[in-house]
């Protein structure tokens, strides 16, 4: 039996020219092309973000991702010299799950910076390790320790395709002006595109809530079983406040800033109480809760545009971002935004 188009992870594909993936951000970030698509009038408007607030419904809750990246990419050596790199993802049970590039054994001991130690504890079977840092002669840090670690040796874990080391001005530029409480390994990208004076614009002038959802590394991963349906989406910590739920069980329309904050929404009107969102959205399952969402442009067969999918339509999506290849419109991380009403 064939697969329904929709459900065929080779029709989430498109051909992107590589000048157009942007490794920096447009400066002033107000400068930056935005598309407006309104489905029910199917009308396409090509303008910048310094005109956002203009197509807002002005009886919109703006729901924000407060999450902050920690500099969770580190460097450390084996006995042999050899440059090992380490992706912290998050805390377990006192120690840290982390992605280890090479090969590597339990009780494995990697040399880091400023006299700090990664030993190998657990490898696991998905690919990630289980680790503990250490100071010499010292205990396992705690995940607090571990933070303030990685304020001293860690770097910012950029996208891997922008094919590029971090920057200083990463530090800046890959943290959302709302970044509040630190936990992604990834930035809510739709929020980079706000700077301190369109925020306090938005504050000022829209009704919002903030939650938090932890952005992990699964963000960047594609889909690889042919059908999508049997993919199995990556967990994230979420949080929502009390004062954001209220905020959302009376909103009479919700614009969220980003992917992240629209899947956070979704678990949360669809009545998920766990602290740990897996939630899945495309053809299958579409967006039910959102009616407007701010996003950049993603990586084919990424879980990102097949949510993107599910609010416009396959055949819609592809068409929208052939207009945005046409128009020179910069993808990604660092790129341009489209807004969906």
């Amino acid at each position: 039996m064939s697969i329904p188009k929709e459900f065929l992870r080779a029709s989430y594909t498109y051909h992107l020219p590589k000048h157009l993936i942007a490794s920096h951000p447009i400066k002033p970030k107000e400068e930056a092309k935005l598309m407006i698509y309104e489905r029910a009038r199917n009308r396409l408007t090509h303008t910048t973000f310094a005109h956002i607030f203009e197509f807002f419904p002005k009886n919109a809750l703006i729901v924000l991702n407060d999450t902050k990246v920690i500099k969770a990419r580190l460097f450390g050596r084996k006995k042999s010299g050899h440059l090992v790199e380490i992706l912290i993802h998050h805390p377990k049970d006192n120690f840290c799950l982390v992605q280890i590039r090479g090969k590597v054994h339990v009780g494995l001991i990697l040399q880091l910076d400023h006299g700090y130690f990664c030993q190998v504890l657990e490898v696991l079977s998905n690919g990630m390790r289980l680790v503990g840092f250490f100071k010499e002669s010292g205990h396992f840090l705690e995940w607090v320790e571990v933070l303030d670690m990685l304020e001293i040796l860690g770097h910012m874990p950029i996208p891997p395709y922008l094919k590029r080391a971090d920057e200083i001005k990463d530090l800046q530029d890959y943290q959302s002006v709302f970044a509040k409480n630190l936990g992604a390994i990834a930035a809510p990208t739709a929020s980079l595109h706000f700077s301190e004076s369109t925020k306090a614009y938005l504050l000022s002038h829209f009704k919002h809530a903030f939650l938090t959802l932890h952005v992990g590394a699964g963000t960047f991963l594609g889909v690889e079983c042919e059908d999508i349906r049997e993919h199995g989406m990556h967990s994230e910590f979420v949080d929502i406040p009390l004062i954001t739920q209220q905020a959302l069980d009376h909103a009479p329309c919700i614009l969220c800033i980003g992917t992240t904050a629209l899947r956070a929404v979704e678990h949360y009107k669809r009545g998920f109480k766990t602290p740990h969102c897996d939630l899945f959205l495309h053809a299958g399952n579409p967006v039910k809760h959102v009616q407007a969402l701010l996003t950049n442009f993603h990586l084919p067969q990424s879980t990102l545009i097949m949510l993107v999918a599910s609010m416009l339509g396959l055949d819609k999506c592809l068409e929208l971002y052939k207009q945005a290849i046409k128009h020179h419109y910069r993808f990604y991380s660092y790129g341009d935004g489209m807004l969906i009403l």
